[in-house]
This record gives C-alpha cells, sequence and structure tokens, in this order.
C-alpha cells in the first residue's frame, strides 16, 4: 500500500475526475511483486491520467514513462494488463534506473463505477484512522485477470471485498492474516483448478504527531510534519498568536491530565514533549505513558531526559530522551529533521543508520 500520507493526494485527484460532468477514463499502476532492490515496494500505486500525467509517482526515468504508456493502452482497451520488468522482459528500462531488481506492474483502468468501490472503503477506513488488511487477487494462472482485480478489505468492523464467490472469499479472508504483521505480501490460493496471485497488504492510518509545547523547535517539527502529510496537532500550553501558527497543522490547549482524552491516540501517533520546563515536561510525560503509541520523545539535556526516565519508571512506550539523532543539529529546523527522522526510523522499524554501511535491498 502506499505510505497512507500519500493516499489523500491519490484519492483527491481519484474524486476530481469523478466529479466532472464528462468523467475522464484513468488508471492505477500497482507494483504488486518486487524481487531484489528496486525504486518502490511491493503495494506502492500511482495513479496515471489520461493526459499522460501522473498522481503519487512510482519513480522518475523510463520505466515510469513505459508504465504511464502502457496504462494510456490499458484505459483505451479497457482491460487491466499485467506487465513484468525483469531479465526476460523490459531489463533495458530497469538498467536505466539502475535498482538491479525486478518487479511486476498491475495496471488497472478505472472507467466503470464499480472499478472505483475499494477506494471508497480505503478513503473511508482513511478518515476514521482505522487499520485493515489489503488482499487484490490480480492474476489466474499468470495471467492477469478480468475484468478487474478481486479485492477483499479486512478491518475491526467487519470486511468488504467483490469476490463473487463465497468459498473463495472466505480462504482470501483467511490469508489476510498474513498481511497483519505489516509490509506487503504475495500469496497464492487455489480456485477451481487455477492458481491466483493474491497482493496482501497492510493497511495503517497515516502517521500522527502530537508536539507539546511552544517554541522555534516545536514550530519547526510541527511544520515539518505537516509537510510530510502527517496528521499533525500542536498542543500550546501558552496563549500564542495565531499568526505564528501558520503550517503547523491543529492547535489545542490541554491541561497534562486531560489531553488523552482529548485526542485519538494510536499506534501511529508519536508525541514529542518540548514545553522546556521539567516540571511541565514531566506532567505531560507521567500522562501520556500509560498509552500505547508509536513514539513518545522529550526534547533536552542528557541530565535532563535522565531525570524525567527516572520519575517514569514504567511506561507503555520507549521513552526517547533526549529525542532525535545524533546528526549535529544546531538550528530549530536541524533539530526538527533530526527528530522527524528518529520518529520515521521507530515507526517503520528501522535503526536510523547509514544506508552506505547497511548491506541488503533498502527498500525492505
Amino acid at each position: 500500500m502506499n505510505a497512507s500520507q500519500e493516499f489523500p493526494q491519490l484519492f483527491a485527484a481519484v474524486q476530481q475526475l469523478r466529479a466532472r460532468s464528462a468523467p475522464e477514463p484513468a488508471a492505477l499502476a500497482t507494483i504488486v511483486r518486487t524481487s531484489g532492490s528496486t525504486f518502490r515496494r511491493a503495494g506502492a500505486r500511482m495513479l496515471v491520467h489520461a493526459d499522460g500525467t501522473v498522481t503519487c509517482a512510482l519513480a522518475g526515468g523510463c520505466p515510469q514513462r513505459d508504465i504511464v504508456l502502457r496504462a494510456q493502452r490499458a484505459m483505451a482497451e479497457r482491460t487491466p494488463a499485467l506487465v513484468p520488468y525483469n531479465r526476460e522482459s523490459n531489463l533495458d528500462l530497469l538498467m536505466e534506473v539502475g535498482c538491479g531488481g525486478e518487479l511486476d506492474v498491475l495496471i488497472e483502468p478505472l472507467v466503470q463505477p464499480a472499478d472505483f468501490h475499494f477506494l471508497d472503503v480505503l478513503a473511508r477506513l482513511h478518515e476514521e484512522r482505522a487499520p485493515a488488511s489489503v488482499a487484490t487477487v490480480f492474476s489466474r494462472d499468470g495471467e492477469v485477470h478480468t475484468p478487474r482485480p478481486w479485492r477483499l478489505i479486512r478491518h475491526a468492523a467487519g470486511h468488504w471485498t467483490d469476490i463473487p464467490a463465497q468459498g473463495l472469499a472466505q480462504r482470501i479472508h483467511a490469508l489476510a492474516d498474513v498481511a497483519e504483521a505489516g509490509g506487503a505480501v504475495l500469496e497464492r490460493a487455489e480456485a477451481d483448478g487455477a492458481q491466483l496471485d493474491v497482493l496482501l497488504e497492510a493497511w495503517r492510518p497515516k502517521p500522527a504527531l502530537v508536539v507539546v509545547g511552544y517554541s522555534e523547535c516545536a514550530l519547526a517539527l510541527s511544520r515539518l510534519a505537516h509537510g510530510l502529510g502527517w496528521q499533525t496537532t500542536l498542543v500550546e500550553h501558552v496563549a500564542v498568536a495565531r499568526e505564528r501558527l501558520n503550517g503547523v497543522g491543529a492547535q489545542l490547549h490541554a491541561a497534562p491530565e486531560m489531553l488523552p482524552e482529548q485526542l485519538p491516540f494510536d499506534r501511529q501517533t508519536a508525541v514529542v514533549v518540548m514545553t522546556h520546563h521539567y516540571e511541565r515536561d514531566l506532567a505531560y510525560v507521567q500522562a501520556l505513558a500509560p498509552l500505547p503509541l508509536a513514539y513518545l520523545g522529550v526534547i533536552g539535556s542528557r541530565e535532563r531526559a535522565g531525570r524525567i526516565r527516572d520519575a517514569v519508571p514504567v511506561s507503555a512506550t520507549a521513552i526517547h530522551a533526549p529525542a532525535g539523532l545524533d546528526i549535529g543539529s544546531e538550528t530549530a529546523q536541524e533539530i526538527a529533521l533530526s527528530v522527524a527522522a528518529e520518529i520515521m526510523a521507530a515507526m517503520r522499524a528501522r535503526s536510523g543508520a547509514r544506508l552506505s554501511r547497511i548491506e541488503g535491498p533498502i527498500h525492505s
């Protein structure tokens, strides 16, 4: 699945197409299989418009141009396509990008109302910050599934599917467990003697960041996160002039003990406490420590951070104090970059180490 902060942009473009008096066709290009080092992970999607422009580009260079051309052909023919980029097909296009890996791309035209239904379901889940598992049946015995892929979307409140056979839908529903751990996984299912390829993906709410405090660093971090597409909230402990808060996302006044009740904290939420007042910082950390968060950080010196950790010995989330990665930050913007990078690494279970010192695929 696309990084969840990309989805609103993709869906907004789809809605603009549907709102026109004479809707134009479009096509959705999805990476369904990868091997080795590739420019995006399986599950990444790009919307191709009839004029060749794109929303949520997959990559630059020749592969993307080729995907766009094939998408325009799929729109004209109203037929999906499954395009391999490997040593047997289209290797020259991958060589220009220099990734060294292989991938398959599913291209499905968006023409009929039914073609959009699964996007409407995902949009509702996105608004509700509801996690889900998404299964896409995209090929049958190696050939693209027509007239469109089948999908099953499973979430806490139930599931949605356009798979017509109940027995197959039940088997795909059971397969969706594989996607719960995150990422994208390719599985196979059998139906009527045929082998079906199924892409399983974990659908997660987009990252949310709550910045507690008001300072140049707090503003810089809020603006950076907002620019990254994260759902951002600045919790102010002092009165702030409105003109100072442009581009920071939502704003909220909340005492420490009331904050857990005023925002929907979840496993995709990071919190950074930076009021620059020890007792106030400690009060917010103590109120937030019982919550299962993606990240809980505190700005400050090592001595001050140690005092806070000692005062909060038990926390549902590891307390990152001092918050941030060691990149030599000096300015407010550099400190914001350091903290945002650590948050992203924590959310995606990565080390934050230099890529030049890590073996193996970058996108794994």
